[in-house]
C-alpha cells in the first residue's frame, strides 16, 4: 500500500510541474496576463508548503529555479 501513496504523491507534484511550466511559458508571452499571475502564485505558494515537504524530499527553491531556467531558454 506504501508503494500507492508514493505514486500519489509524485502524480500531484508532477502535475504541478507541468502547470508550472505551462504557466510560466504563457507568462513569458503575455507577462501582464493577471490570471496567469495568479496561478504562478499559488503554485509557487504548494512548492514552498509543509503539504509539498510531505510529498516529497525535492528542495523547492531548486525546483523553481530549474523550473525558471528551462523556460527561459
Amino acid at each position: 500500500m506504501d508503494r500507492n501513496y508514493e505514486n500519489l504523491a509524485n502524480a500531484i507534484v508532477l502535475r504541478a510541474v507541468d502547470d508550472y511550466r505551462r504557466v510560466l511559458r504563457i507568462l513569458s508571452k503575455h507577462p501582464h496576463n493577471r490570471v496567469a499571475q495568479d496561478e504562478c502564485c499559488e503554485i509557487e505558494q504548494f512548492f514552498r508548503s509543509s503539504w509539498f515537504g510531505i510529498l516529497t524530499q525535492v528542495n523547492p527553491e531548486m525546483l523553481l529555479k530549474q523550473l525558471k531556467a528551462e523556460v527561459a531558454v
